[in-house]
């Protein structure tokens, strides 16, 4: 690729991307609403592309089950799966403005604005930012103040941490390191927890509260059942679902980094909690990742660490097979649609950023000019989810399995006393009852210790505690059991995609200026994801052209080539300008030597190298090289290059 070696001008790939429409913010001539926008037609396409990838990658190559759930949720299924509760962010406000920022956003800006600072004032090399006047007002002022060697040094542990503070920890960094408001210097409050879901209701009363779902994987849990029944009761097996997904953002910022309406591909998939191998995972156990443990950013540091899949499994890095193969398979998914490898890292969460459901999660990071951004949660969810909703409702929601042969074990069994029970609970006897005996072996085993120790312990039925003494239990203790059938309720692993994030990503590692002209900015996606695969360049309005340009059309169409025809009175030259900013990969030109033999040219983008055949072969090329069967060097060394038009008017 012919890419320029000038740096990366940020303000100049969001002019190509709003003059080009390939989003822009939402309710625009109204004043705009922060974190909402609209995808133009090469957004869409280029989105569409980039599913249509995901959805071969995942769905069609892991023989995964597609699903489509609503978007509308009752509070009731996420007051249980525990987001109305925990689903939040921290934020502090300006005492005197009354401007909110997110918490962990605002430390992490100042501390690298200061950081940038010293740097300055010791005279060391700082890569330029371009900063959007929109957004200036948000930003950290960067000062050239010369700090304390150890100063710097905390100021990057804290960062390397940034993720794994809670709301009291922030409050006090920010009082320690005295955080101001970044744009009038003014107190800030204690972080304060906000929730992020959207909350409505259902139905003309108002009195059915639902909320926006934040998050596609609740309606694939609910739909467990129907999903085993559908996979012939099999195990592993996944399903998925692209759709949208709401968060309202404290202070959304950062373009499509940080929107409050999203795009999400996610993955569910269901595994035995006794057996997380996975049957393909030696076609990958040889392929590296770059890594960021745990265990690493708690010493203050972000060293990557580059390690096969197979010896992160082997030293316990990533906690089993299934999770390692998902994170090469989310790698080579960014890399197929044109993510640049080297700036994917994979950041393994430390215990307080941990979602409420998660055992074990890794991030696939991708840099930008904003820094690191998280575009991929795979998180090891265990089997919270299924727990949760089958507790809440009494739904059943595990795999069955026939014993080859009977299984005695000793399993811990609990009974209650009901001529107390009933009379000390009343009314909630029954649930209470039902709850206590439908509780898996680990639950048991921690409430037995409780027991022996204190005679008692406490649970949690429909958001009520219940203190459980020992009059009320005629018996806890370990009994044989012999069992034909294992039941137990499946862990799922789940990759989460931002799609989003991803897009704009990618738009930022394919987007380069030509070397000869800083002026002419090209966006260099691969064929499989551009918007439009070709562009039809008639010379002239000559009406000579007309027939040919009409019939490489249809051909292109018929062979599932999207394509787009110019035939302005601009200059050539101009026209494919114009089409690069699109990022439109071929071209094609109709002239008078056309007319006569059935020969037409074939323009790359990044070479803008050209050769010449006939209609049929080169429309075969296109086909070819945009569904990933041939390469453009493939085509260079096979067919002569093109350097002039042999036949004039």
């Amino acid at each position: 690729m012919s890419t320029s070696a000038a740096p990366f001008n940020r303000s100049a790939l969001e002019q190509v991307l709003l003059k080009r429409f390939f989003y822009a913010p939402a309710f625009a001539i109204y004043g705009g609403v922060a974190g909402l926008y609209d995808y133009g037609p090469p957004g869409c396409a280029l989105q569409a592309n980039v599913l249509d990838i995901w959805r071969k990658h995942f769905v069609l190559e892991e023989d995964m089950l597609e699903v489509d759930c609503s978007i509308m949720t009752p509070a009731e299924v996420l007051k249980t799966s525990g987001h109305v509760d925990r689903f939040s962010d921290w934020m502090c406000k300006d005492l005197k403005s009354g401007e909110i920022f997110r918490a962990d956003h605002l430390v992490e800006n100042v501390l690298e604005a200061r950081i940038e600072g010293d740097a300055i004032a010791r005279n060391q090399e700082v890569e330029a930012k371009k900063v959007d006047e929109k957004k200036k007002k948000k930003a950290a002022k960067v000062s050239a103040v010369r700090l304390d060697d150890q100063v710097v040094q905390t100021y990057k542990e804290i960062l390397a941490q940034i993720d794994n503070y809670s709301g009291p920890e922030l409050g006090e960094i920010m009082r320690t390191h005295q955080i101001k408001s970044p744009e009038t210097g003014n107190d800030l409050s204690e972080p304060q927890v906000f929730n992020l879901m959207f909350a409505s209701s259902i139905g003309p009363t108002g009195q059915f509260p639902g909320y926006l779902r934040p998050e596609t994987a609740q309606g694939q849990f609910l739909n467990f059942k129907r999903l085993l029944e559908y996979n012939n009761d099999r195990m592993p097996f996944a399903s998925a679902q692209i759709g949208r997904s709401f968060r309202n953002e404290i202070s959304p910022r950062e373009g499509l980094l940080r929107v409050r309406e999203f795009t999400m591909a996610e993955i569910e998939h269901y595994v035995d909690p006794a057996k997380k191998d996975h049957p393909r995972f030696k076609e990958v156990s040889d392929y590296a990742l770059n890594i960021l443990p745990a265990s690493v950013q708690l010493q203050g540091k972000t060293d990557l660490v580059k390690i096969t899949v197979g010896e992160a499994v082997k030293q316990k890095i990533i906690d089993n097979e299934t999770l390692g193969y998902f994170l090469v398979r989310i790698h080579q998914f960014l890399v197929k649609i044109g993510i640049n490898a080297d700036r994917v890292r994979f950041r393994q969460h430390m215990a307080n950023e941990m979602a409420h459901y998660a055992c074990d999660c890794w991030d696939a990071e991708i840099h930008t000019s904003f820094g690191w951004k998280e575009c991929v949660g795979c998180a090891d969810r265990s089997a919270y989810d299924l727990t949760v909703h089958s507790n809440k409702t009494g739904e059943k929601l595990v795999v069955r399995e026939r014993l080859p042969e009977p299984l005695t074990e000793e399993k811990l069994q609990i009974e209650v006393n009901k001529k107390v029970f009933g009379p000390r609970f009343k009314k909630n006897a029954k649930v209470v009852e039902d709850h206590l005996t439908g509780l898996d072996q680990c639950t048991l085993e921690g409430l037995k210790k409780s027991f022996d120790d204190k005679d008692s312990f406490s649970v949690n039925v429909n958001n009520e505690d219940f203190e459980v003494t020992k009059d009320l239990i005629a018996k806890f203790e370990k009994v044989s059991v012999t069992t034909h059938i294992r039941e137990y309720t499946p862990n799922v692993i789940e990759p989460s995609f931002g799609i989003g994030r991803i897009l704009y990503a990618l738009m930022e590692h394919v987007y380069y200026v030509r070397p000869e002209d800083e002026q002419r900015g090209v966006l260099g996606f691969p064929p499989v994801v551009a918007p439009t695969k070709c562009l039809l360049v008639p010379l002239s309005s000559n009406e000579a052209f007309v027939p040919a340009l009409n019939e490489v059309s249809t051909l292109l169409r018929k062979a599932g080539v999207s394509n787009k025809v110019d035939d302005s009175g601009a200059a050539i030259g101009r026209r494919y300008a114009r089409n690069d900013e699109l990022g439109t990969p071929f071209g094609i030109t109709i002239d008078f030597q056309t007319v006569q033999d059935g020969t037409i040219t074939l323009r790359e983008r990044d070479s803008t190298k050209q050769i010449r055949e006939k209609m049929s072969v080169i429309v075969e090329l296109v086909k070819d090289m945009c569904e990933g069967r041939t390469t453009w060097e493939e085509v260079q060394a096979k067919y002569p290059a093109f350097v002039g038009q042999e036949v004039s008017e």
